[in-house]
């Protein structure tokens, strides 16, 4: 090994130039443009009360305009305790961490080495101390495609805590929904089970009076068969939403509470001011498909700074010391500083070709964030014509409902007068209590496509999601 002035320094005067030159040309460079995401929208929905504008929620927690405190305190349970809300606040936590760091690749870093050369005659052995510094220069849209990727990461990961939240707070009040239905259900298949027996013993009475006909006895207990088949179904539908809200809550099986009725929650009128394009930017899938248009630009910049020289500066010191006695001089050392400079000069066309694909993935990525806008307009449109389609057929109920409950008083009169038989009492009573059932179906449909539309709009946007990702795991 031949011996070095100690501290010796090498520079090459014309790469620096070179350096510099490069340097200006990747600083001019413009960086990859992002794309038009402009979506043309109408001005107004076109479905809702009377043509209503349909507003945004006013309280990001939207699930207590349904008026019910249970589903209050469980939704904030859920938030708390739900697993994937968990694991999206994880990966969350994760993207921020790494965020902060994004252009850590283009600042100078730092190495200390040591090796242990030998000398092919075997005169001599070395061991070699070093410290290296290498300084990427991040031109040529380098810079700008690292740090849009990072971006487009964390952005992606608070998507996923807003979508996960979303869907659970929607999804608790649906199983919440379905659960109060049910029991409403069970409780009026439970009336009409009753006057289906009433009636039942008096045609039987009746038949052993010789005043009805012997097939008026078997259709009685026909329906009386019909009527205990009917309990079954809101009986299994209890038990699925049960489950399904313990899951939700992360809990092993349903709260005893829970099983106590109450009444169904009632969808309040939903009057909403702004055009699409203001309450659609709430969704966390809008987000998500931006953030992927994000990092697609940022892999196409990197793509083309691929083609482009990548420009560095670095710098050494080297200190050598001799294993070996044999030596005329056992120490040394070597300085360097200079730029650092790869040059790409043929690949028979495959960076050309890495940046053309890149560049069409992000056309691609543009595409797919239109389509998720139009697709959010249309799920908010069905949604807000659905609401308002059970809207109607609820009022319509309510309004048959009525008027049965005066054919059920004025029977109920009859009777008392002597002018209606039991029979005909409970046959009002069961044509008033089915109806009863149709308006409680309807109005349970309601609820659930209001939490529908809720859920389309981004409800939940706003939530406090900062406090749920920067709880410890």
């Amino acid at each position: 090994m031949a011996a070095q002035p100690r501290g010796a320094f090498r520079l090459n005067g014309a790469v620096a130039l070179l350096a510099c030159v490069l340097s200006a040309l990747g600083s001019a460079c413009v960086s990859t443009p992002m794309p038009d995401l402009a979506v043309p929208l109408p001005d107004r929905w076109q479905h809702g009360p009377a043509g209503a504008p349909v507003a945004a929620m006013a309280d990001a927690r939207w699930w207590r305009a349904l008026g019910d405190r249970r589903l209050d305190a469980l939704e904030e349970q859920a938030l708390g305790a739900n697993l994937d809300v968990a694991q999206a606040a994880a990966r969350l936590r994760a993207a921020r961490a790494l965020s902060g760091h994004a252009g850590d690749s283009l600042r100078p870093d730092f190495h200390i080495r040591t090796t242990d050369p030998v000398d092919p005659d075997a005169s001599a052995s070395y061991i070699v101390v070093g410290f290296d510094s290498v300084w990427e220069l991040g031109l040529f849209g380098r810079g700008t495609a690292i740090h849009r990727m990072a971006r487009a990461d964390l952005q992606e990961a608070k998507a996923d805590v807003g979508d996960a939240e979303l869907s659970l707070a929607a999804e608790v009040a649906r199983q919440w929904v379905l659960l109060r239905g049910a029991q409403e259900r069970a409780s009026l298949l439970g009336d009409i089970r009753d006057r289906r027996v009433e009636q039942a013993r008096l045609i039987h009475a009746r038949q052993r009076l010789q005043l009805a006909m012997p097939q008026e006895g078997a259709q009685a207990d026909v329906d009386v068969a019909k009527a205990e088949m009917a309990l079954a179904e809101p009986g299994e539908a209890i038990a699925t939403a049960s489950q399904a809200l313990a899951v939700l809550a992360g809990r092993s099986e349903p709260d005893p509470d829970w099983m106590r009725p109450g009444a169904t929650p009632a969808a309040p009128d939903l009057r909403a001011e702004g055009p699409p394009a203001d309450l659609i930017r709430q969704r966390p899938d809008i987000a998500r498909a931006q953030a992927a248009v994000l990092a697609a630009a940022g892999a196409l910049g990197m793509a083309k700074a691929a083609m482009y020289p990548n420009v560095a500066i670095g710098g050494s010191l080297v200190q050598s010391t001799s294993l070996a006695e044999r030596t005329q001089k056992s120490t040394g050392s070597i300085g360097a500083f200079g730029p650092l400079i790869d040059i790409p000069l043929f690949d028979w066309g495959m960076r050309r070709a890495t940046a053309d694909a890149k560049g069409e993935l992000l056309k691609a990525a543009t595409y797919a964030y239109r389509k998720s806008v139009l697709d959010a307009v249309a799920e908010v449109e069905t949604s807000l014509a659905a609401l308002e389609q059970q809207r109607m057929r609820e009022q319509e109920g309510e309004r048959a409902l009525h008027a049965l409950d005066a054919v059920d008083r004025a029977t109920a009169s009859r009777h008392r007068l002597g002018l209606a038989s039991g029979l005909d009492v409970a046959a009002s009573q069961v044509d008033r209590d089915e109806m009863a059932l149709e308006v409680a179906g309807a109005r349970s449909s309601r609820a659930i496509d209001y939490v529908a539309v809720c859920k389309a709009l981004g409800g939940a946007a706003g939530l406090p999601s900062t406090a749920t990702a920067e709880r410890n795991p």
